[in-house]
C-alpha cells in the first residue's frame, strides 16, 4: 500500500501529468480518497519553489546548448506566452488569475506551467506560491469530483 502512495507522489510531481494524472490513477489503484487527495497535492507543490527559483535560469543557459537547446527555448517559448497572455487579461487581478489557470485543469495548464510563468514575470515569490497552491487545491477538488463521481458511477 505504501508503494502505492509513493506512486502517487512521484506522478503528481511530473510535469504535464501532475495531479491531473495522478488522482485518478490513485482512484484506479481503489486507494483512500483523502490520503491520495492530499498526497498528490504535497507531490504536486513540492517541485514549485525550485521552478519559480532556478527554472528560467536552467532554461536561459540550456538554450543555446546542442541536444537540449531546442526543449529549453519551447519551455521558455511557452512560459513567457502564458505569462504574457495571463498578464494581459488580469490587469491588477493577476494572482487571481495564475490560481485560476493552475486550477483548471485543462492541458498546458498547472502548477509547472503557472510558476514558470510567474517567474518570467517576476512576480512576487511568495504571492505566486500562494496562489500556486490554492490553484493546486482547486485543481485537486475539480479533479477527485470528476475521478471518484465517474468511477463511483461505473463501479
Amino acid at each position: 500500500m505504501f508503494k502505492k502512495y509513493v506512486l502517487i507522489l512521484l506522478v503528481s510531481m511530473v510535469p504535464v501529468v501532475e495531479l491531473r494524472g495522478a488522482i485518478p490513477i490513485a482512484v484506479g489503484m481503489g486507494l483512500n480518497k483523502l490520503p491520495s487527495f492530499i498526497i498528490a497535492i504535497i507531490g504536486n507543490m513540492i517541485p514549485v519553489p525550485f521552478i519559480y527559483l532556478f527554472a528560467r535560469k536552467m532554461l536561459t543557459w540550456g538554450k543555446n546548448k546542442k541536444f537540449i537547446g531546442k526543449l529549453c527555448k519551447f519551455c521558455l517559448n511557452k512560459g513567457e506566452k502564458g505569462g504574457r497572455k495571463l498578464e494581459a487579461k488580469a490587469g491588477r487581478g493577476l494572482y487571481i488569475a495564475l490560481l485560476l489557470f493552475v486550477g483548471i485543469p485543462l492541458p498546458g495548464t498547472g502548477a509547472w506551467t503557472g510558476t514558470l510563468a510567474a517567474s518570467i514575470l517576476n512576480m512576487d515569490f511568495k504571492k505566486s506560491v500562494i496562489a500556486v497552491t490554492l490553484g493546486v487545491l482547486l485543481a485537486g477538488l475539480i479533479m477527485m469530483a470528476i475521478s471518484f463521481g465517474v468511477f463511483e458511477l461505473i463501479f
